[in-house]
């Protein structure tokens, strides 16, 4: 229902992850080269395996309905599963089904939910190999093994976050199986997501780490630039945790940390930990992975990553579900948990206060522009089969808006092909259109060639974006 609302508004796609992850699907089977080198490196395949049904629906791809599906329903699984967890653990349905109504009532997770964006699906990975992890633990069973193992190798494949799962879930299959079978399935079953991932970018880019220091990872992106926490653990520290308070909110965090009174009771250590690790991460990552996390209040005073506070979600719902266990009263215990978790958005019922979505229109605000006026421009200019060139990333959009195949486009996903165009124009460019941003290797190749400029729009405080025509027009050889 809130994905629908989200989606009726036209803000599933705010975030500019979110329209590359629904556009890199629909290239791998839509492109000038079509199929499963068009997966890239950097970003993690498994969203974009599960968007390529969908985005292939023509209708779906280009209003975003397809991203809103497939998160939808990675929620649902992810409340499921954080029910089972908490279930388990604290030997309560109460407290289970307060972890996952913790869970989806957390109106930015629910924005999330309604984007192509890989916090969902994560989720629900991660809340499956806790609950398998927890269920193994209690009854030794291999099923539960082979499941967490199944979770984990899907884990891998969404965020990298869900590497650093794998070693502290090992342990927790050796310590509570007291046996090398179950933990080498584990590792055997687990190991396949990170190993094929390396085995990829070794392949197609003739480095193992490609997407760790290749020039389109994160690594690469930040450089040496400075930001709060790089290198100092306590700002790092509390970049994490006021964006975790941002994210999460207090009400949430509040009865967590009451709830941990139920974890310790209860001896549910082995859930705790398991979604305590992310979390951890990310100060790990402000500190010293090139990762910076900007939030309103803390300098810059801006939005950048913000939304990955919501790492603390998980734990928060499932150390909010152990208060109701200890509390002898469930019914009350889980209407009041509910109450507190929902107090910091019912106090202030504005979209303004949800920061994932405040970040999503605030980052998004030029990119909407460029896509808006050129998406106009080509409704009116632009004729079927017309051959395009354009940079894939945040002009993407313009594409799907416009309604034009990528199989129309020649962009950066095509390897060979558009690198060529960039070195020799003279030789090799065949497109009718280009599209630009100012000051862009395409642009600064549109202007070596004196091609037609026949559309600017202009966007404060950011380059402009610029459309091209050839004089005239080339015919491709059949």
């Amino acid at each position: 229902m809130s994905g629908w609302w989200f989606h009726h508004q036209g803000q599933s796609l705010w975030y500019g992850d979110a329209e590359a992850h629904l556009n890199i699907a629909r290239r791998i089977v839509d492109s000038k080269t079509p199929g499963y080198e068009q997966i890239g490196t950097v970003w993690l395949p498994l969203l974009h395996w599960l968007l390529i049904p969908l985005t292939r629906i023509d209708a779906f791809w280009q209003s975003g309905l397809a991203g809103t599906i497939t998160s939808g329903c990675c929620l649902i699984v992810a409340a499921l599963f954080a029910f089972a967890l908490a279930r388990m653990s604290f030997r309560s349905e109460a407290a289970g089904a307060a972890a996952a109504l913790a869970l989806v009532l957390n109106p930015n997770l629910l924005y999330l939910s309604s984007a192509p964006m890989t916090e969902p699906l994560f989720f629900a990975c991660e809340l499956g190999l806790a609950a398998a992890v927890v269920w193994f633990a209690l009854s030794g069973k291999w099923v539960a093994v082979v499941l967490a193992g199944l979770a984990g190798c899907a884990g891998t494949l969404v965020r990298y976050d869900g590497w650093v799962l794998l070693p502290v879930a090992a342990l927790a299959i050796a310590i509570s199986g007291r046996r090398w079978g179950p933990f080498l399935t584990f590792c055997l079953v687990a190991g396949l997501g990170p190993s094929y991932w390396l085995i990829h970018n070794r392949w197609f880019y003739s480095s193992w780490l490609e997407f760790y220091n290749g020039p389109y990872s994160a690594m690469a992106i930040q450089g040496d630039k400075p930001y709060p926490g790089r290198g100092d653990w306590q700002l790092a520290f509390l970049q994490v945790r006021t964006a975790a308070e941002l994210c999460a909110g207090w009400g949430v965090l509040i009865a967590a940390g009451f709830g941990l009174v139920g974890v310790v009771m209860k001896r549910a250590g082995w859930g705790f930990l398991l979604l305590a690790t992310v979390p951890l991460f990310y100060v790990s990552s402000v500190h010293s992975g090139g990762t910076p996390i900007f939030v309103p209040g803390l300098w810059p005073n801006s939005y950048y990553n913000t939304r990955y506070g919501l790492a603390i979600l998980p734990l928060a719902a499932f150390c909010a579900a152990g208060l109701v266990a200890v509390i002898p009263w469930r019914a009350a215990a889980l209407i009041g948990t509910l109450l507190l978790s929902i107090a910091p958005w019912a106090a202030y019922p504005r979209q303004d206060n949800w920061v994932v979505w405040k970040e999503a229109q605030v980052n998004s605000a030029a990119r909407r522009l460029w896509t808006t006026g050129a998406r106009d421009f080509l409704r009116n200019e632009y004729r079927r089969g017309d051959q395009l060139m354009v940079s894939f990333g945040d002009l993407s959009g313009i594409l799907r808006t416009s309604g034009i195949p990528f199989r129309n486009c020649y962009h950066e996903g095509n390897g060979l092909i558009f690198d060529a165009t960039l070195a020799r124009p003279d030789l090799f460019l065949r497109s009718k259109w280009v599209i630009a941003r100012a000051g862009d290797r395409v642009s600064k190749m549109a202007r070596s060639q004196k091609l037609e400029c026949v559309r600017i729009v202009e966007v404060p405080g950011q380059a402009a974006l610029e459309i091209y025509r050839r004089k005239s027009d080339f015919i491709e050889p059949k």
